[in-house]
């Protein structure tokens, strides 16, 4: 079965149900285009209606938010929120000309944006996580398969030539488009690596493979490299670059999550996995690195972070991000990382943020993926499916350039007992 929404956009309601669907309620969708229109008044964009009418305090060249199909955005919004938000995108409801500067504004004033007695109500109104996405052994598996697991060729089409699908570290602040990609990469793996005292010699465990690039780099500097990752599809592609580039002598790829591992190591690294690990795992994953690493040790942690008081309140709630990009994900906070270290004999002992890179890297990612339509296409990913991770990327480099988000690397070091 399909939808057809516009002459050409069409939707394969099996695969995009919630999509397809657009809801019926009446009060709600009033109560959304209220709200929206008191929200997005103010603010320096433009909302345009398909009648040519608009609002916004947006002059020429402010980000513009264009409304096709007014009625069943408002009702997405109005069953949904900000699920709804995405999902009317999705259905091309809506668009945006300039989309990472629409909800670069957005992002910007996401603490203003719903009315504090709204915000009151948020725990009684949002949905509550499925309890399948609990990051079990067996539930970690099933939620990185739905997202790394989509298709090594997907992503080398956005990526750089290393593969590597985290923030890069750029030579400059605020970084700039001199320098390549690549570069800003391995100038990030370079600096986790040395955060963690890896060297020739060096027993280095890695949490989280991705496509192998810094276990290939740690291995060049001597270091013997376990590196885990429980994508069948990561694994499989890191093997043949790590034989590819001679170094499968001193990396072994295991497919084991990260509680079912064993040994001493004397360094840790782990690159944005820890998003993937969920709250109520935190200490499961802090312990498990403690228990791994001799005393004395040190580990390098990049973990996206968003502030405390946003990550309590989006603890356990389903928002669109999590339906749709990342099941079981959830951002921590600088302090949260700091007491769930320290709890488990972890000093942190440094601490640098880099947000700004992340927006600049993302920008490269989503202008690549776009470039490379036609590609995905091939690769049998649909237009919707495409719409979705132009969302994602876009809201997220919002969340960087806005500093509502923030990416960080960590230093900790096991304390001796």
């Amino acid at each position: 079965m399909t939808v057809t929404r516009t002459p050409e956009h069409v939707i394969d309601a099996r695969r995009w149900p919630d999509v397809a669907a657009v809801p019926h309620q009446p009060l709600r969708a009033q109560a959304a285009r209220l709200l929206t229109r008191r929200a997005l008044a103010p603010l320096p964009i433009r909302v345009t209606l398909p009648d040519g009418t608009g609002y916004g305090a947006g002059g020429l060249g402010a980000p513009v938010l264009a409304l096709h199909r007014p009625a069943d955005f408002y009702h997405r919004l109005g069953a949904g929120g900000l699920i709804g938000f995405g999902e009317a995108y999705m259905a091309g409801d809506w668009d945006a000309p300039d989309l990472a500067g629409l909800l670069t504004v957005l992002a910007g004033r996401v603490a203003s944006l719903v009315p504090p007695s709204l915000q009151r109500l948020r725990q009684q109104v949002l949905r509550r996580r499925p309890a399948a996405q609990d990051n079990t052994v067996a539930g970690a598996r099933a939620n990185i398969r739905h997202h790394y697991d989509l298709s090594n060729e997907l992503f080398a089409r956005f990526l750089d030539p290393s593969l590597s699908y985290s923030a890069a570290l750029f030579g400059s602040e605020p970084p700039t488009a001199a320098e390549s990609l690549l570069s800003a990469q391995h100038r990030k793996i370079d600096r986790i690596l040395d955060l963690a005292g890896v060297t020739a010699g060096s027993r280095l465990l890695e949490i989280g493979t991705g496509w192998g690039e810094l276990a290939i780099r740690a291995a060049g500097r001597g270091a013997q490299v376990t590196t885990v990752t429980v994508s069948t599809e990561q694994a499989e592609l890191a093997r043949q670059r790590i034989t590819a580039a001679g170094c499968a002598d001193r990396i072994t790829v295991r497919l084991q999550d990260y509680r079912e591992i064993s040994g001493e190591f004397d360094a840790v690294v782990s690159v944005e996995m820890i998003e993937a690990v969920g709250a109520n795992h935190w200490p499961e994953y802090f312990g498990s690195i403690s228990r791994l690493l001799r005393s004395g040790g040190r580990a390098g942690l990049q973990a996206i972070t968003m502030p405390h008081d946003r990550m309590l309140a989006s603890l356990d709630t389903y928002t669109w991000i999590v339906k749709y990009i990342f099941p079981g994900g959830q951002l921590p906070s600088r302090q949260a990382i700091r007491e769930q270290a320290t709890a488990a004999n972890l000093q942190p002992t440094s601490d640098f943020g880099m947000g700004q890179h992340y927006a600049e890297t993302l920008r490269r990612w989503r202008a690549r993926f776009e470039d490379e339509a036609p590609a995905v296409d091939a690769l049998g990913f649909d237009e919707v499916f495409r719409r979705m991770w132009s969302l994602y990327l876009a809201y997220s480099e919002a969340g960087f350039a806005a500093g509502y988000l923030d990416v960080r690397q960590f230093c900790l070091t096991k304390v001796a007992r």
